[in-house]
C-alpha cells in the first residue's frame, strides 16, 4: 500500500509542474502574438485615415479575442478597402503565416490588387481567392485555415437572401481546419426589432448570425463587447451608413452622427468542432 501511495504522489508531483509549464507556454505565446499584433497595428504602411478609426474598431483587442497568431493561416473575407488587411498582411508576413483575402472574383478584390501593385513588399505575399466560391477564381483549400475573419460583412450576404447566407457559412466551415476559429464582427440589431430590418438596414441580430453559423456546424465559443457602442440608436432612415465613416446624410446632423461614432457591433467567436 505504501508503495502505491509513493507512486501516486510522484505522479501528482510530475503532473502539476507539467500543467504549470503548459499554462506558462500558452501565456508566452499569447504575449508574443499581442506584441507582433501591436507592431503590425503601428506599421508605417497603414493609411493614416484608417489609423484614426482604431478607436472604433479596437484591432488589438479584437485579434486577441479571436486568437489570431502570426504563424496562422488566416482568411479575411470581403476585405473591401483593406482596413484589416493593412494589419493582417504585415502580421502574418512577420510571423511566417499565410493570409488569404477572399471576395467576389470580378469586383471584390480590386482595391487589394491596387495595394499589391503599390507596395509589393507588404502585400505581395497575399493570396487572392474567390468567396463565395463559384469556380470563377481560385478558392481557399478546404481544411487549410486556422482562422477565418469577417468584419461587418454578414449583412451583405443577407441582402442576397437566406440561402446565400447559409451557403457562405457552409463554405467558411469547409475552409477551416478542425478546431479552427471563425471570428465575426457585425453591426448589431436589437433582438426586439423586426427581423425584416436585416434586409435593408445593414444591422443583423446576434441570434440570426448564431443560427446561420450553428446550422453550418459551428459552435459558439464566446461573445465579447469589445466593439459595442451604446450611443448607436439604430433607427436611421438610411441605415447603418448614416453613421461614420459613410455619413450618408452629408452635412445634415453631421455633428450628431460624428458624436455617436461608428456602429454598435457584436463580436462573436465560433469554433469548428475538432471531431
Amino acid at each position: 500500500m505504501r508503495s502505491l501511495l509513493i507512486v501516486a504522489s510522484t505522479a501528482l508531483a510530475i503532473t502539476i509542474p507539467a500543467a504549470a509549464m503548459s499554462q506558462a507556454r500558452h501565456a508566452s505565446e499569447e504575449a508574443h502574438a499581442a506584441h507582433m499584433a501591436s507592431e503590425a497595428i503601428a506599421a508605417p504602411t497603414r493609411t493614416p485615415a484608417n489609423v484614426e478609426r482604431d478607436k472604433y474598431r479596437n484591432p488589438a483587442e479584437t485579434l486577441a479575442f479571436f486568437g489570431v497568431k502570426p504563424g496562422n493561416t488566416v482568411v479575411e473575407l470581403w476585405p473591401g478597402g483593406g482596413w484589416y488587411t493593412e494589419i493582417l498582411a504585415p502580421l502574418t508576413k512577420a510571423g511566417g503565416g499565410t493570409l488569404y483575402v477572399a471576395a467576389p472574383w470580378e469586383r471584390g478584390l480590386n482595391r487589394i490588387k491596387e495595394k499589391q501593385a503599390a507596395d509589393a513588399a507588404t502585400y505581395g505575399a497575399l493570396k487572392l481567392a474567390e468567396f463565395p466560391a463559384t469556380g470563377a477564381g481560385p478558392q481557399v483549400p478546404d481544411g487549410s485555415a486556422d482562422v477565418v475573419l469577417t468584419f461587418r460583412n454578414v449583412h451583405n450576404w443577407r441582402f442576397g437572401g437566406a440561402d446565400n447566407t447559409a451557403n457562405a457559412f457552409k463554405q467558411i466551415f469547409a475552409m477551416l481546419k478542425p478546431g479552427g476559429t471563425l471570428g465575426v464582427v457585425e453591426h448589431r440589431l436589437n433582438e426586439s426589432d423586426d427581423a425584416a430590418k436585416e434586409e435593408k438596414s445593414g444591422y443583423m441580430k446576434e441570434s440570426s448570425i448564431i443560427a446561420f453559423a450553428e446550422a453550418a456546424g459551428f459552435k459558439l465559443a464566446e461573445k465579447s463587447e469589445i466593439n459595442a457602442n451604446p450611443k448607436d440608436t439604430k433607427d436611421y432612415e438610411k441605415g447603418v451608413w448614416t453613421l461614420p465613416p459613410n455619413l450618408r446624410e452629408g452635412d445634415t446632423d453631421r455633428e450628431k452622427y460624428l458624436a455617436i461614432g461608428e456602429s454598435d457591433r457584436m463580436t462573436l467567436k465560433f469554433v469548428k468542432p475538432a471531431s
